[in-house]
């Protein structure tokens, strides 16, 4: 599992490790979710009419699924769905993780438009349960794990993917609308969004320090929590995953880098950083609940 420098993806790109029987289904798999990121994302399209895109979207997917020996060219995205097809036919894919993820498209164009604020950590973790959780679920079921305890610890690692990419990317997302932070994480401190800023006083960054530092420590939590699977898969998947793994608890490093005002600087993951990772992947050293990161 591979990301591209400067891009951050929760997405695992078929990389050198992935099994050439599968690599296919897992391109077909990241192109399908790309393309309806961009869907979601890109361009200056309405909410409504980026809605009513997905709506396609998930209309050729459902005739993808249910027949692939429909000819390709017959979706409006022939790039995506012939190849999914094939990996659907060949895999068995589950249709109803794929279909997951559209909705999580659609949910964060709503809350972008409305302006939502996620409650909760709770609320936080069941659009988890939709944008990330697929993911691995779908992964696992291309090496052909299906135990209940792979499927939730491979849920806890996605999903600590996922909060770590939103405290990651909180000026970016900030500046587009779109807002992660829950709100009762603020209210403990008595902040409010807009309070995010580089103007603010020294006393109210503190404060938002705060907040990013405990929501920090509640993704390495997560992360560590399902941390486990990548030593219990055998194989290229396995270490695949122990540097997604990896990946996830750097970035958390970068953010306490810099004091957790990450709503101030976008931490990033290089090159540079691959010889510590592969270290630590290998032993394993970060991997005690108990042991500070460094």
């Amino acid at each position: 599992m591979t990301t591209e420098v400067g891009h951050y993806e929760n997405f695992p790109v078929a990389s050198w490790l992935c099994p050439a029987a599968i690599r296919p289904a897992v391109v077909a798999i990241y192109h399908f979710a790309r393309t309806a990121d961009d869907i979601a994302d890109e361009g200056a399209a309405t909410a409504p009419e980026r809605l009513d895109q997905l709506s396609a979207y998930r209309t050729a997917l459902a005739r993808c699924l249910a027949s692939a020996a429909e000819p390709a060219d017959a979706a409006q995205w022939p790039q995506v769905f012939g190849p999914l097809a094939r990996a659907a036919e060949r895999h068995r894919l589950p249709g109803d993780l794929l279909h997951d993820l559209l909705s999580a498209f659609e949910q964060d164009i709503r809350h972008t438009a409305s302006g939502h604020v996620y409650a909760d950590t709770a609320e936080l973790l069941a659009y988890c349960r939709l944008s990330a959780n697929p993911v691995g679920r779908l992964l696992l079921h291309l090496y052909g794990i299906h135990d209940d305890e792979s499927l939730l610890q491979s849920d806890a690692v996605c999903s600590a993917l996922q909060l770590i990419n939103f405290w990651q990317d909180i000026s970016v997302d900030h500046a587009r609308g779109r807002h992660y932070l829950p709100a009762d994480a603020l209210q403990g401190q008595g902040l409010r969004l807009e309070e995010f800023s580089a103007g603010a006083p020294p006393e109210v960054q503190e404060r938002c320090r705060q907040v990013v530092r405990r929501l920090c420590e509640e993704a390495r939590a997560l992360m560590l929590e399902g941390a486990p699977l990548a030593r219990r898969i055998p194989g290229r998947a396995g270490w695949e995953l122990r540097l997604v793994v990896q990946g996830g608890l750097r970035i958390l490093d970068k953010i306490a880098a810099i004091d957790h005002r990450s709503w101030l600087q976008r931490p990033t993951v290089g090159k540079a950083d691959l010889p510590l990772m592969l270290w630590r992947a290998v032993s394993g050293a970060n991997l005690n609940p108990r042991q500070p990161a460094g």
